[in-house]
């Protein structure tokens, strides 16, 4: 028997498989404009990947903000526990999770069992997280990808608005007074490093930190974060598929 994790975020839904021991398939996909519609695609994608039949799954456990969306799926459980329960599976000495995804960010931290006894989020606009990069990134006429390896060695300039509407006219105003585009990108990362430092802060760490959510991909924003705190983050290829590992995860123990 199998559980099935879906984690349906602003920017892109994510699922994976739990065979009662490892996680055995996992995809991604952009979400849309319909978490229900993209949800499903996905679903029906990782039986596939999977080679499972829906007779073999033990339960669908839906997260992300998207899940309200999904009529198929057996339970619901918010994103900040099911990042945590990810987190534990993945390392159980992990105690802190910094997550940056599409329109959020958070700071979540755990106890030896992997529950959430404090967090910290927020949700009130986009600014400080993938959003707001891509925005960044599309003024800069670059992939969003690119701004950690072209910022990388760069005097980062001081990005000072936080709001994508606003920063985006302060990046195209850098542009037009002379600045590299390597040091614009240097001064957005270390923008956001020091927006993530601020929800850190309300809440503190403790080891381990582990970095998810899309924008835990910046190398440079995991190198900055690293030395604001203190102490090394860590993260993994499957980062970014936390909160439908964890969904997975309890899916499977209930």
């Amino acid at each position: 028997m199998f559980s099935i994790g879906i984690d349906v975020g602003s920017v892109a839904a994510k699922a994976a498989v739990f065979d009662g021991q490892n996680i055995i398939a996992k995809e991604i996909i952009p979400t849309g404009w319909s978490p229900r519609e993209s949800g499903a695609t996905l679903f029906d994608q990782l039986l596939k990947i999977a080679q499972i039949e829906k007779h073999q799954i033990k339960k669908i456990v839906g997260t992300g903000y998207g899940r309200i969306a999904l009529p198929f799926i057996d339970k619901k459980v918010t994103e900040i526990t099911c990042h945590g329960r990810g987190a534990h599976f993945i390392d159980s000495g992990i105690r802190t999770v910094i997550d940056i995804g599409g329109q959020d960010s958070k700071v979540i931290k755990l106890d030896a069992k992997g529950n959430v006894v404090d967090f910290i989020m927020n949700d009130k606009c986009a600014a400080g997280t993938g959003r707001f990069l891509q925005v960044m990134a599309h003024a800069l006429e670059m992939d969003v990808s690119e701004l950690s390896y072209i910022g990388k060695d760069a005097s980062p300039q001081n990005v000072n608005s936080m709001c994508t509407v606003f920063a985006e006219s302060e990046v195209i105003s850098l542009m037009a007074n002379g600045a590299s585009k390597e040091s614009i990108a240097a001064g957005l990362l270390e923008s956001v490093c020091k927006k993530t430092y601020s929800l850190i802060g309300k809440v503190g760490t403790a080891d381990k930190v582990f970095f998810s959510g899309g924008v835990s991909k910046s190398p440079l924003l995991k190198e900055l974060l690293s030395k604001r705190i203190g102490t090394e983050i860590i993260s993994s290829d499957v980062s970014q598929f936390l909160g439908a590992i964890g969904a997975a995860v309890i899916g499977y123990e209930e």
